[in-house]
């Protein structure tokens, strides 16, 4: 990016899974794509719910249009809010099989790589812009250890290579058509997410430069409450 151009930013979702008519994740992602963002060159990419192919056509997506940011998305059908994610880590052990089978058990995703990688998303920030909006949202401390999680240690790994691009995931909970509760509308994801790329945009350029030195926390997010007490 230079000053005359848009910052790029990616934003990845997943297909359906387990048997369910949609992926909310996923549908965010096409509609965004489709409609763009004022602030920045948009791009999307929807990833297969496969612990083999999804990390490898994130990074091929990284590689094709060199975002400034990138935001992972995923699904937590019974989450009741939009939660930015904090921390992935090392483990694909999975309560079900992906689409193509797979199903793994107490693995390393990377062979002998750090225990968790921290995001590099202002999820406190992120977090209290939703809620100002009248939109549901907490940090959360774990994506789970199914593909969501492997896609975002596999993304933290490639952004370390990458000076200046700030990546992390989010999960959205369920829309009507899966039924349940709880459920949000697609539109609600939707603007959800907008907050969340324009509150990143916002904290880009203030971002620490980075370094080798594993990090905490997100560099400049919000002084604010945000932890968990279990």
């Amino acid at each position: 990016m230079t000053p005359s151009t848009p910052p790029t930013v990616l934003v990845t979702g997943f297909e359906p899974f387990a048997g369910a008519p949609v992926n909310p994740s996923g549908d965010v992602v096409r509609r965004l794509t489709e409609l763009g963002h004022p602030d920045c060159r948009l791009v999307g990419e929807v990833l297969p719910v496969s612990f083999a192919r999804a990390a490898p056509l994130m990074a091929a997506a990284i590689d094709a249009h060199h975002p400034d940011i990138v935001i992972a998305l995923g699904l937590a059908e019974t989450r009741h809010a939009i939660t930015p994610e904090r921390i992935a880590i090392n483990l694909a052990d999975a309560r079900i099989p992906d689409n193509d089978g797979a199903e793994p058990r107490d693995a390393e995703i990377e062979h002998g790589g750090p225990t968790a990688r921290v995001t590099g998303l202002p999820v406190k920030a992120i977090a209290h812009a939703l809620d100002a909006a009248g939109i549901p949202s907490d940090v959360s401390l774990t994506a789970g250890s199914y593909v969501c999680n492997h896609v975002f240690y596999e993304l933290m790994g490639i952004a370390a290579t990458r000076p200046g691009m700030r990546a992390g995931f989010i999960h959205v909970p369920a829309t009507p058509q899966l039924g349940g509760g709880p459920q949000f509308t697609l539109d609600e994801l939707e603007r959800g997410i907008r907050i969340a790329i324009t509150t990143t945009l916002s904290h880009h350029h203030a971002a620490a430069p980075r370094t080798a030195a594993p990090r905490t926390a997100a560099p400049h997010d919000a002084d604010l409450p945000g932890g968990s007490t279990h």
